[in-house]
C-alpha cells in the first residue's frame, strides 16, 4: 500500500487462466471478465489464451523455429483506492490493467512484460456514460466539459507516480486499444520490426484527448500479418523503452482480444490499406470460436458509470473538486 494526505492506493494480483473468476469489484464489460462467464467460461477462456501464446511466438519467430517456444501468462492488477488514506472508508476500484510475462521453455525462465495492455476503469465510464450524456442532453450540439476527464486523469497521475507502483512495476504502463470508426487512418513510411507498420488518423479523437489527460500520447501501429492499426497509449519513448518481447506481448495480448470484440476490424478477411476507415458494419471477417455477448456489453456501461457516481464521486465530489482547484494531486 501507497498513501498521502489524501488517498491511499492498494494493488492486487490475480493470475488469468482458464479457472478465473472475476471478483465482485470487476467491471463486467472488462475484456477478460466478460469471456469468463456463461456456460462455455472455460473454453473461452482456454481459447482466447491459445490465441494469445500462438500469436506472440508468430511474432516472436526468431530462434523459434516451431513456433511453441514461449508461453504467455497474465496476472490481472486491480488497484484500488481509499479517499482520506488508509482507513477512511472503503477502498474503491479504480483501475484493472494486465500484467503479462513469458515462459521461455527453452531457458526455464520468465521474462516480465509491460504492464497495462487492457485499461478498466468505472471512473471512465461514468465520464462517458453518464456525465457527457448529461452534458449534451439539453445541448443544441455535442460538446464535451470544460474539465472532462481531469479527475480520472489525475487519479490515474498519481497512481502511477506513487510508491506503490514503482514497487512492483519497473517501467511506465502501455495502454492499447482499437482504432476510432470515426477517423480516416493513413499509412506512413516508418517501419518497427514488433509494432509494424505506423499509421497516422485524420484527426485526434476524444479517447486521445482522454488519455492524454492521463499523461499519455498515442501512436497507432499495424503489426505483420494483423487485419488492422492498434493504438498504443504511452508515456515517454515506445519504440525504445520496451524490449521486442515487451511489444510482442502487448500486441499478442491486445489483438486477440479485439479479434474476439470487434472482429469487423481485426478478423476482418482483408487487411488495412494505404488510407484505413473502420467499418464496424463490414461483413468480409471471420468469427473466432469464443462465445461473448456484445449487446449486454455496451448496455451494462451506463450501469457502471451510475455505480461508480453513487460509490464513488458524489461521496467524495467535494474533495475532488477541491483537489482540482488547488492542484493538490
Amino acid at each position: 500500500m501507497t498513501m498521502n494526505n489524501d488517498v491511499a492506493f492498494t494493488i492486487k494480483r490475480i493470475g488469468f487462466d482458464e479457472h478465473y473468476r472475476p471478483s465482485s469489484t470487476t467491471r463486467i464489460t472488462t475484456n477478460f471478465a466478460n469471456l469468463a462467464r456463461g456456460e462455455r467460461r472455460r473454453e473461452n477462456l482456454r481459447n482466447t489464451l491459445e490465441m494469445i501464446n500462438n500469436r506472440f511466438n508468430a511474432l516472436v519467430h526468431w530462434d523459434n523455429p516451431e513456433g511453441h517456444r514461449y508461453c504467455v501468462e497474465l496476472d490481472i492488477i486491480s488497484v484500488s483506492m481509499q479517499v482520506g488514506g488508509e482507513g477512511h472508508g472503503e477502498p474503491f476500484q479504480i483501475i484493472e490493467i494486465l500484467k503479462p510475462r513469458f515462459l521461455d521453455r527453452q531457458t526455464d525462465r520468465h521474462i516480465d512484460g509491460i504492464v497495462g495492455n487492457n485499461f478498466s476503469s468505472y471512473v471512465r465510464d461514468y465520464d462517458f456514460s453518464v456525465r457527457l450524456l448529461e452534458h449534451n442532453r439539453h445541448q443544441s450540439s455535442f460538446s464535451i466539459p470544460d474539465d472532462f476527464g481531469v479527475l480520472h486523469g489525475n487519479l490515474f497521475k498519481q497512481f502511477v507516480n506513487s510508491s506503490v507502483y514503482q514497487a512492483h512495476f519497473e517501467k511506465p504502463p502501455v495502454i492499447c486499444l482499437s482504432v476510432s470508426d470515426s477517423k480516416v487512418y493513413h499509412r506512413t513510411d516508418n517501419r518497427h520490426p514488433v509494432l509494424g507498420v505506423e499509421y497516422q488518423p485524420n484527426e485526434s479523437s476524444l479517447t486521445e484527448q482522454y488519455f492524454k489527460q492521463m499523461g499519455l500520447q498515442v501512436r497507432y501501429f499495424m503489426p505483420a500479418n494483423s487485419a488492422a492499426p492498434l493504438a498504443f497509449y504511452f508515456s515517454g519513448d515506445l519504440l525504445n523503452d520496451y524490449t521486442n518481447l515487451e511489444l510482442a506481448g502487448t500486441i499478442s495480448t491486445m489483438e486477440s482480444f479485439q479479434k474476439i470484440y470487434r472482429p469487423e476490424i481485426y478478423n476482418a478477411n482483408a487487411a488495412a490499406g494505404n488510407v484505413y476507415q473502420p467499418n464496424l458494419k463490414n461483413p468480409d471477417y471471420s468469427l473466432t470460436q469464443i462465445v461473448y455477448d456484445r449487446e449486454e456489453r455496451s448496455q451494462l456501461a451506463a450501469e457502471q458509470g451510475k455505480f461508480a457516481e453513487e460509490h464513488f464521486i458524489k461521496p467524495y465530489q467535494a474533495m475532488f473538486e477541491q483537489w482540482s482547484s488547488n492542484g493538490s494531486f
